[in-house]
């Protein structure tokens, strides 16, 4: 829906602008400071405004939702069928993923704490969980991993990374790019070349933002 104007009241906002808006009382204030209230005051805008956009509150709360899957999820994806030569270099798209800031980390963990009281929220996280390690295995098989190893393998990348997300781990950026050689053996089970290493940690310090 495109941005409205009302011509008695003014300004209505826009769909993204709620939806933003939304996204950031989730990071700061957790579910329970996503109201429309609120979130009108911040946006300097009527609570009826909020009407034009969304049905009622749980409207947004599932465009929050949709909108955490494009955020986390679906870059994931990307990052295991990116282009590799090597299998540590799928590896490396993979772990930049999270260290570049493509996958939002911030918002995963608001996610994740969510759906520790919203079942429907649970549901969510389950099944993209299953996808996200279902990518992982995929892209190890690819490499020549036997399915039972790609899976384990999978796991171990993934819960590694959730689990720097969900304990919102302070690790600066050169500590976590000194440890990244030796993630990769341990995920791939192969060394990663020096010039591979090099490219990595260019491109993340062009861009990272560490989770948490």
């Amino acid at each position: 829906m495109k941005n409205r104007v009302d011509a008695d009241t003014g300004w209505r906002g826009s769909r993204q602008g709620w939806l933003e808006a939304g996204y950031q009382a989730l990071l700061e204030g957790g579910i329970d400071a996503v109201k429309i209230q609120p979130l009108a005051k911040q946006l300097g805008l009527s609570r009826t405004s909020f009407y034009w956009f969304f049905q009622d509150r749980e409207a947004l709360l599932a465009a929050l939702i949709d909108g955490w899957e494009d955020r986390t999820t679906a870059p994931l994806f990307k990052a295991t069928s990116d282009y590799a030569e090597t299998p540590t270099e799928a590896m490396l798209n993979v772990l930049a993923c999270f260290l570049a800031g493509d996958f939002d980390a911030r918002l995963e963990f608001a996610v994740r704490s969510w759906a520790l009281q919203d079942p429907a929220v649970a549901n969510r996280t389950e099944a993209a969980d299953g996808a996200r390690l279902a990518a992982l295995s995929d892209m190890l098989m690819r490499w020549g991993h036997a399915d039972d190893d790609a899976d384990i393998r999978a796991r171990t990348i993934y819960l590694t990374q959730i689990g720097y997300i969900s304990m919102q781990a302070r690790e600066d950026l050169p500590t976590r790019l000194a440890r990244i050689p030796i993630y990769v053996q341990i995920f791939t089970g192969r060394r990663a070349e020096p010039r591979e290493i090099a490219r990595f940690s260019a491109r993340v310090q062009d861009r990272g933002r560490l989770p948490g």
